[in-house]
């Protein structure tokens, strides 16, 4: 199956933001992708509290605009996140739409980026409620787990998303570029390979105004660790072609996922192991 991962400079936007993954969503349908990934924060991407000031339903304009590409196109879009106002919370949600342009998934940011390093100042709890559920939704029959950045750092949850049938997972990021330059390959390939799944992370490039400058360096990685196809610093699409028989045959040659000992590691939940 063919993938397309989208990365993006998203600004405030959102009609610009629109316009730009628009082309490239029509490239990688040239380009015979069936999934297309779109990073986080797609639709608009500025100051925390800003982005909430712009907080949407799942029926509001962006989730609209996500499943008229999806089904004009006729591919499956993981449109990667928005600020999703419901009620009096705020979520930073993800959500895969099939190619009739039916919203198939839902998936609210477990973990949320509040951190004081240099270069990389952020409180995502000020203005984000976190969510409760891990997701999977199965793309032509392939399992996707559903994850959003800074989920990146809890491989607890790749292992669980992996023990419940993932074949896939997708990382739609606004990773910053100061600990993306010592982070993201690194923690990218290591959920690849523990899991043995396929890994989409598109990625956030460049500086808008008030936030972190976000690393770019969108990648598609393969169960083995190795990296398919990466971004350059720029507004791209890469394209790679998951093999899953191939992956069938690594997890039968290197059957580490039966490995396990989870009667050992001392776990609350022993299939959380």
């Amino acid at each position: 199956m063919r993938v397309g991962v989208v990365q993006l400079s998203s600004t405030l936007e959102t009609e610009r933001n629109f316009s730009k993954a628009g082309e490239l969503i029509t490239q990688a349908r040239q380009s015979g992708a069936r999934l297309v990934a779109l990073p986080e924060v797609f639709n608009r991407r500025g100051e925390s509290a800003q982005v909430r000031a712009g907080a949407e339903s799942l029926e509001g304009p962006t989730m609209s605009w996500a499943a008229h590409q999806a089904r004009s196109h006729q591919l499956w879009l993981l449109a990667g996140s928005l600020a999703e106002q419901a009620g009096e919370a705020c979520h930073n949600t993800s959500c895969l739409f099939s190619p009739a342009g039916e919203r198939v998934a839902v998936y609210r940011k477990i973990h949320l980026f509040d951190v004081d390093i240099p270069g990389a100042v952020a409180r995502e709890s000020a203005n984000v409620t976190p969510g409760a559920q891990m997701v999977l939704a199965a793309v032509d029959g392939h399992p996707l787990g559903l994850t959003v950045c800074y989920d990146l750092r809890f491989p607890e949850l790749y292992r669980r998303l992996t023990l419940l049938g993932a074949r896939m997972i997708s990382v739609p990021s606004a990773f910053t570029e100061r600990t993306g330059r010592d982070h993201w390959e690194v923690l990218l390939r290591a959920r690849a390979i523990e899991n043995q799944v396929f890994v989409l992370a598109p990625n956030q490039f460049g500086t808008t105004q008030g936030t972190p400058t976000s690393y770019g360096r969108s990648m598609i990685i393969d169960p083995w660790g190795t990296v398919l196809a990466q971004a350059g610093d720029c507004e791209c699409l890469i394209l790679a072609d998951l093999d899953f028989a191939r992956q069938d045959d690594l997890r039968r040659r290197l059957p580490s996922l039966d490995h396990r000992r989870p009667d050992l590691y001392g776990w609350p939940d022993p299939d959380l192991a």
